[in-house]
């Protein structure tokens, strides 16, 4: 977990413990990390208004919560994560679900070109000039 994620998750832990006592005898000790201000189960409908709200604040399109697990999965795959973990982490049984999660963008497929590109014309460019590669046939 990034540590920014975990001072923030027990910023928001010491929140719910202040409710906890403003409340007194009507906390609900459910157990559960997000939770109404008695300590109750988020109500469905609730979660989904503050995420419509969230991407509204956020001021970026529109889009299902479930969609934000494409989302993370998508940045798994940009920052080069192996698969296996990103299975891990998502919690996936199989190699499969990475196809209907991960996207390959355009920035990917830019990045994969210019490394490409850097190799084939790298190898090329120091064979022309005599170096190492040239003395081996790198073309």
């Amino acid at each position: 977990m990034p540590g920014e994620l975990g001072r923030l998750l027990e910023l928001h832990r010491k929140e719910q413990d202040r409710e906890c006592l403003l409340v007194g005898q009507e906390w609900q000790d459910t157990g559960f990390i997000f939770t109404s201000p008695v300590g109750a189960p988020l109500v469905p409908s609730t979660d989904y208004d503050a995420w419509k709200q969230l991407l509204a604040d956020a001021k970026v399109r529109d889009g299902r919560l479930h969609d934000a697990r494409h989302t993370a999965a998508t940045v798994l795959l940009i920052l080069g994560v192996p698969e296996r973990v990103v299975m891990q982490i998502m919690g996936w049984s199989s190699t499969a679900m990475a196809t209907r999660y991960q996207h390959v963008t355009g920035g990917i497929l830019a990045d994969v070109a210019q490394r490409v590109g850097g190799l084939i014309w790298e190898v090329a460019k120091t064979a022309d000039e005599g170096g190492p590669e040239g003395s081996k046939g790198a073309r």
